[in-house]
């Protein structure tokens, strides 16, 4: 909703506004940071175009608020509508409200006759394919968990568009000077463009986490130390004599140096180093981050398939390592989970796969994605583009990949029907951790596990996921090469998310919270940090915005019991009984 105002009439806004909100009882100067000049007020101001960003969006509208989405995207749902169509959660009965609803919509989308290009829906019925959360295709919940890319990104476009909801895209944060605040209170942030949106209540659903940062909340990057939380997988990590699974995995026979047998002279492209000090086992590591991909949408269907190029920048011994493991024996690849209409959610598989591991950070060059400019973000993002483009190229086409593999891989191809504005690739890199808030509670590896002493009074939603973290990094322990910093560890029970998780710190902002990058460790974050999962938190923090306008308080002081009625009454699961009996 756009306000039309003159300056005189503008400033009184922000004064009442700020009143209502019991944050600011001092009247603006005449010349705030421009703040007078500002285009847009809204109730609510969403940064960042992820599928927390929808439901925080239409929650908030369905409350009798203005709210408006600013974002750097051009296309919304983050992963959900970037090839993430293998929805992330072990438990469908945990996700409800509008996340549910969502997968409604979905699955009314494909009872559509219309939406069956490649294949007919009793066909795909017929597969009988079990989802993590269930049944693929469920008639009888009414919920779909398999889709494909545009699907989902037309349920999101027509969902906003029935709430009436606006969207500024391409509209990217000025994250040096772009956050106006009198004290704890955001009053307005400002685009590159020049674009200030003025609001009484912020979210920042990035995954990035870039408004909380700019705004001054508390943050970390990377690893916590294991000792810290005394939690078993954080910090730096990886057995020197033993295998278990994704923690350490070797490569057997794989010999790191470019000259095999001879140390002098240096390793292989994809290992960053030899490991040689067991005392940094358990220490924290803020200088990486775990490995990013695309959530690539390939097809065997001939002509709906687009052949992979090599890239321009091609070189090859960047998969020297994929080289050596081939003639090993090794796994590579990807999966082929079944998506409507004979196409894949391909996600990474085996040892060398379409995670770009090293790619998220770099040590040498002192940089790493969370705090990188826009400008090398973009670097980042093509750097991962071609990578992975390459080593498909290459499992199809390159002479030192076995024939059998070559034969086997080159039926795929990027589906044409998808992404056809960006050369039918993923518009959004799967950015598995960021920044993460310091909040006012924050989320722990006991806490989802639910061991004893870690029980949450103030849950706004279900988590529902293993604890899981790709790849660090790659290194050489004892001349073998290892994953450093992966984990997968089974959580086969949903478990509740503290409302202080979304919300920052009372000397940091009174009126922001933060549904995406929010408040956890880096043990905790590997089960969190599922699109399902940002979905409810996003409705969560909306309907506490709202709540805390309605009662003129901090989003630290709103009323739980008010907030958990509230989220029940909308449809969501609290409680791992609420699950059970849904």
């Amino acid at each position: 909703m756009r306000i039309k105002h003159h300056s005189q009439s503008r400033r009184d806004f922000l004064r009442r506004s700020l009143a209502v909100a019991g944050v600011c009882a001092v009247p603006l100067p005449a010349s705030y940071g421009g703040i007078e000049d500002a285009k847009f007020d809204y109730d609510l101001v969403i940064y960042g175009g992820t599928s927390a960003a929808i439901t925080a969006a239409v929650q908030a509208r369905r409350m009798g608020r203005s709210v408006v989405i600013v974002c750097p995207e051009n296309h919304l749902g983050g992963l959900t509508t970037s090839g993430l169509g293998w929805t992330d959660s072990k438990n469908g009965n945990a996700i409800g409200g509008l996340a549910r609803e969502f997968y409604q919509r979905v699955w009314k989308f494909y009872n559509q006759s219309s939406a069956w290009t490649r294949q007919t829906r009793a066909s795909y019925l017929e597969q009988k394919i079990t989802a993590q959360p269930g049944l693929a295709m469920d008639d009888q919940r009414r919920v779909m968990w398999t889709f494909e890319p545009h699907a989902a990104e037309r349920v999101v476009e027509q969902w906003l568009a029935s709430e009436q909801i606006p969207v500024f895209r391409d509209e990217w944060l000025d994250r040096t000077h772009g956050v106006m605040r009198r004290g704890t209170t955001i009053v307005a942030i400002r685009t590159l463009s020049g674009k200030r949106f003025s609001g009484r209540m912020f979210l920042d659903a990035g995954y990035e986490g870039d408004l909380m940062a700019a705004a001054g909340v508390e943050y970390r990057i990377g690893r916590d130390s294991a000792h810290e939380f005394g939690e078993s997988l954080n910090g730096i990590r990886f057995p020197v004599k033993s295998v278990d699974g994704h923690h350490g995995k070797a490569y057997p026979g794989v010999d790191p140096y470019v000259v095999p047998g001879k140390p002098e002279s240096g390793l292989i492209a994809g290992i960053e180093s030899v490991f040689t000090n067991p005392a940094l086992l358990g220490q924290a590591d803020p200088k990486r981050l775990q490995c990013f991909t695309f959530r690539l949408c390939l097809t065997t269907e001939a002509d709906n398939r687009v052949t992979i190029a090599r890239p321009a920048d091609y070189d090859e011994r960047q998969y020297e390592l994929l080289f050596r493991l081939l003639r090993q024996g090794g796994e590579v690849g990807f999966t082929s989970e079944a998506m409507p209409n004979r196409k894949t959610d391909a996600s990474s598989l085996g040892h060398v796969s379409g995670d770009f591991v090293g790619g998220s950070f770099s040590i040498a060059d002192g940089w790493i994605y969370s705090d990188a400019s826009y400008a090398r973000r973009k670097q980042i993002v093509a750097a991962h583009r071609s990578y992975q483009a390459g080593l498909l190229w290459t499992l199809q086409n390159h002479q030192r990949v076995p024939a059998r593999i070559q034969r086997c891989l080159a039926q795929w191809g990027l589906s044409k029907d998808e992404f056809i504005d960006n050369g039918n690739w993923p518009y959004q890199l799967y950015v598995r951790e960021a920044r993460r808030m310091v909040g006012v509670t924050m989320v722990t590896q006991h806490h989802v596990q639910m061991l004893p002493g870690y029980e949450v009074m103030d849950s706004i939603g279900l988590g529902s996921y293993s604890l899981d973290s790709h790849v660090v990094r790659r290194v050489v322990v004892d001349g073998k090469i290892r994953d450093e910093g992966g984990f997968y560890v089974w959580c086969d029970k949903p478990y509740p998310l503290p409302y202080g998780c979304i919300v920052p710190q009372r000397s940091d902002a009174t009126n922001l919270l933060s549904p995406v990058a929010l408040s956890a460790t880096h043990a905790a974050f590997g089960s969190i940090r599922m699109e399902p999962t940002y979905m409810i938190l996003g409705q969560a923090a909306a309907t506490a915005a709202v709540l805390a306008l309605q009662s003129g308080v901090a989003v630290q002081d709103v009323n739980y019991r008010d907030l958990a009625k509230r989220l029940v009454a909308d449809g969501q699961r609290l409680t791992m009984q609420a699950a059970a009996a849904a």
